[in-house]
């Protein structure tokens, strides 16, 4: 038994009323089940119970066993002195409250539905499973219900991305545009990159980015060499002499130390992905966009935001990969594919963060852009598909993103709409 299933009951009046008494034989009647408490001190707040014909209000703490209450030391907490009942799956010990006097029990052992405890038992059996808990059921969840979910994870996933945004912001001072060029920059980096990324944009004062940036020559010499991407000595391409000779100038003027900064990975890239190129057409897009941030805020529509973000690498790119080797001509432009990405994982939550900041709603908005953004692909969101999940947009990939990775891998099957809709229909 797990205390989690105990709180669905509670929460939501799953008891059969006429079959509810304490341990002391009082006849019990639920008026109100109380305000589900997620912190510190009793699980439900305010709760109004008929104790015996006694109207009771107060808490309500409940447990698998009644020791619990010893074994958590609520006797000598004060947050629990307004107990009126202590909720238990078994009533291994009387609990008495400081004052000496009994805290009534209701023992569900014997009143909760035994098909009701298969099923969830059987909902979190892995040797029944192959990849989520819920997936003989899931499809038979209303549409309604199922479609709604996925909008309110979403906007969940958007709220968690939030916390990142708004170490940043501290970070920064409330800088904006510095915050969208670490979060760009880091997605630039993309899975394997990211975190190399990231240290460039933290020991790269953004001060001097504003200074540089109208310059996508000098902007792409320091991003180059404070990457440690222009340290070898046997390159002679002027373009890649040229980008030497400007970054030490830039590091004399403004003293730059790049020790910390993490020198970006090649190793189980394609090529499109190499760093070279992204940095190349980051600088780009900085260089010739100015006030990208302003540019962001203003788009409204997936179409004016592809137009920001339309950018390509600096010429020397077109037949090149990494320095002094020569490929192919071909124009490295940044493709859709991966402006969507930039869209879903920096501009969007960057959106819902600085409306909120404004206090103006943005959730039309934020939905207009990622529901005309095709579903990503990836393991997670194959193993939806093979369940038969119809998955078409952004929204609803980065959804069950969420659903799966803060709900079916923790087991939080009574917190999921899915998951307490399968158990509502077995009580």
């Amino acid at each position: 038994m797990r205390e989690d299933l105990l709180h669905f009951l509670w929460k939501y009046n799953k008891l059969t009323p006429s079959d509810l008494y304490t341990t002391c034989s009082e006849s019990i009647s639920i008026g109100d089940t109380g305000t589900h408490n997620h912190l510190s001190g009793p699980d439900f707040f305010n709760a109004k119970i008929h104790i015996d014909g006694q109207l009771w209000a107060g808490n309500v703490e409940i447990h698998v066993k009644a020791s619990d209450w010893y074994a958590h030391h609520h006797e000598e907490d004060p947050k629990y002195e307004n107990v009126i009942l202590h909720v238990v799956w078994e009533e291994d010990t009387v609990v008495f409250r400081k004052n000496g006097t009994v805290i009534p029990t209701l023992e569900l052992k014997n009143v909760v539905s035994p098909k009701f405890v298969e099923v969830y038992q059987e909902l979190l059996d892995k040797q029944k499973h192959s990849f989520i808990n819920c997936e003989a059921d899931m499809l038979e969840v209303d549409s309604f219900i199922f479609e709604h979910w996925l909008e309110r994870l979403y906007f969940e996933r958007l709220e968690h991305k939030s916390e990142t945004i708004s170490k940043l912001l501290e970070n920064s001072k409330n800088d904006w545009e510095q915050v969208l060029f670490t979060l760009l920059l880091k997605s630039f980096g993309s899975k394997i990159n990211s975190d190399a990324f990231l240290t460039l944009a933290d020991h790269l004062e953004f001060s001097i980015v504003r200074k540089v940036g109208h310059s996508v020559d000098q902007l792409e010499s320091l991003l180059f060499g404070m990457s440690h991407l222009l340290e070898d000595e046997n390159i002679v391409d002027l373009y890649y002499l040229r980008l030497k000779r400007d970054f030490e100038f830039l590091k004399r003027k403004f003293k730059l130390d790049n020790e910390g900064v993490l020198k970006p990975e090649f190793f189980k890239l394609r090529p499109a992905n190499f760093p070279t190129l992204r940095l190349s057409q980051f600088a780009n897009l900085y260089g010739k966009q100015g006030s990208l941030f302003e540019k962001v805020i203003k788009a409204t529509d997936l179409n004016m935001l592809y137009s920001v973000f339309e950018s390509s690498a600096t010429a020397y790119w077109n037949d090149h990969y990494v320095f002094g080797k020569s490929s192919k001509e071909k124009a490295k432009k940044l493709t859709k594919p991966f402006i969507d990405l930039l869209i879903i994982n920096t501009v969007l939550p960057l959106k819902f963060c600085y409306s909120r900041h404004l206090g103006k709603a943005s959730a039309g908005e934020i939905l207009h852009i990622i529901t005309q953004i095709k579903a990503e692909q990836n393991a997670i969101i194959k193993g939806y598909d093979g369940l038969g999940v119809t998955i078409e947009t952004a929204m609803q990939t980065q959804a069950l993103l969420q659903l799966y990775q803060e709900y079916c891998t923790a087991n939080k099957c009574l917190d999921c709409a899915i998951g307490s809709t399968i158990l509502h229909r077995n009580v």
